[in-house]
């Protein structure tokens, strides 16, 4: 009789992410769970705990306890490793982890490396790596020594930590904050509002870690020579900086109009940058009228770029589908963009994740209107901004059941791992 072989079936590079991200959310709410976590030193309810781990690892924002009054300084810190664990991406901490040891990197290894971070090819996956580590904590560091005078003058010693955090969440595209008080909790950035410095290192520092890993290695690399970037980071740098114009000419023309004029400015500009990804607010957002944020909506919809710690769509996605529909519309033999044609393989791809997306954003908002008999638009701009890992709030969160929390942390899950990594995820077969 024949012997039976038993093929060894292998994990593929998407499912080792959303593994590696799964394991660090369930570490992190056993830490915050633990009673030296909270300023009170009570337990912390799991459902709770895991809102808060998730939202860190998925680079969120949302949050059920005012991060600043309610953890301790252990249970800010758990937060802060887990948010630069998430920005960076679990795969390229733990090469990192490899590299520093002195280890070799697998191919396995370097494939999924590849697939966690867009890189277009495995080879100089490892360079990378090392650019992206070297870069990340030097630009954290520029961004905590900016911050810290500012910090330093209004809370003394302790302005040093609070520089260095919001440092990396702004970096990390986190929008976590620890300027609550139990007098004042949830407060984000309000009363920096008009504070120019702060407003222009946050942006700076949202900006430069939402136009993903790849672009900076292209500007590192060819300066200021446009024309040999990659067609990626024309892409993302052209229209992030439509996404950045066009909404501080809206917010600025169309809200806001109780600010004097330079103050209208930078809260327009700061909401701009802020709303696609990183979830830091310098005004009161349920203030703001029902236009503008349809539009923060949009920009939560769209997100960063791929490669980076931003979530939403991606920019390049939005380009892709645009650039298709237009072909399409125009007749025209193919889809160009810089004089380049696109890959069928990126159009389907786009298409997928969108569609992804929509489903999944609007099965949640149903889910949550049948538990709780919330405002469809307050609804809408939960499940977009949980979706798009933003963490902007239109203040229902820590009012919704803890069915309608569940289903928020699943979309900040799919929303950081990719909507196409979760479903390719499902496949049996081993990515290649």
């Amino acid at each position: 009789m024949p012997k039976k072989s038993y093929k060894k079936k292998h994990l593929t590079s998407f499912q080792l992410i959303i593994l590696g991200f799964a394991g660090v959310i369930l570490l992190g709410s056993i830490l915050l769970m633990l009673p030296f976590s909270s300023v009170d030193r009570i337990p912390t309810p799991f459902h709770e705990a895991l809102f808060t781990a998730t939202s860190a690892v998925c680079v969120t924002g949302l949050v059920v306890k005012d991060t600043g009054s309610y953890w301790s300084l252990a249970g800010q810190t758990i937060i802060l490793v887990l948010i630069q664990i998430g920005g960076l991406g679990v795969v390229t901490v733990a090469a990192s982890v490899s590299l520093l040891s002195g280890k070799k990197i697998s191919l396995m290894q370097r494939s999924t490396l590849q697939d966690a971070i867009s890189a277009p090819k495995v080879g100089g996956i490892v360079r990378l790596t090392r650019f992206i580590l070297k870069g990340t904590f030097l630009i954290e560091a520029a961004g905590a020594l900016l911050l810290l005078p500012v910090f330093l003058w209004d809370y003394k010693g302790k302005g040093i930590w609070l520089s260095v955090f919001h440092s990396i969440s702004a970096f990390c595209n986190a929008g976590f904050d620890i300027l609550g008080t139990s007098a004042n909790p949830f407060p984000s950035l309000t009363g920096y509002s008009a504070n120019v410095l702060v407003n222009v290192v946050i942006m700076l520092l949202i900006i430069i870690g939402g136009i993903g890993f790849l672009t900076w290695d292209d500007i590192y690399t060819n300066k200021m020579k446009f024309k040999r970037y990659r067609m990626q980071s024309k892409i993302i740098l052209v229209t992030t900086a439509c996404l950045i114009l066009i909404p501080i000419i809206f917010f600025f023309t169309c809200d806001l109009k109780n600010l004097s004029a330079g103050n209208r400015l930078l809260a327009a500009a700061f909401q701009s940058v802020t709303t696609r990804t990183a979830g830091f607010n310098t005004i009161d957002i349920s203030k703001m009228s029902e236009a503008s944020k349809a539009v923060m909506i949009l920009l939560m919809l769209i997100g960063g770029s791929p490669g980076s710690t931003a979530g939403g769509i991606k920019t390049t996605t939005v380009v892709v589908l645009i650039v298709f529909v237009r072909a399409n519309l125009m007749e025209a033999a193919g889809c160009n963009v810089f004089n380049r044609r696109l890959d069928e393989t990126a159009i389907r791809k786009a298409s997928v994740v969108m569609c992804t997306n929509l489903f999944l954003i609007l099965t949640g908002t149903i889910f949550m209107e049948i538990m709780q008999p919330f405002s469809l638009s307050d609804v809408m701009f939960e499940v977009f901004s949980a979706m798009g890992t933003v963490g902007m709030s239109a203040g229902i969160t820590r009012d919704v059941c803890m069915a309608s929390r569940m289903v928020l942390v699943f979309l900040m899950f799919c929303g950081r791992i990719g909507s196409l990594t979760f479903a390719l995820s499902l496949k049996g077969h081993r990515h290649g």
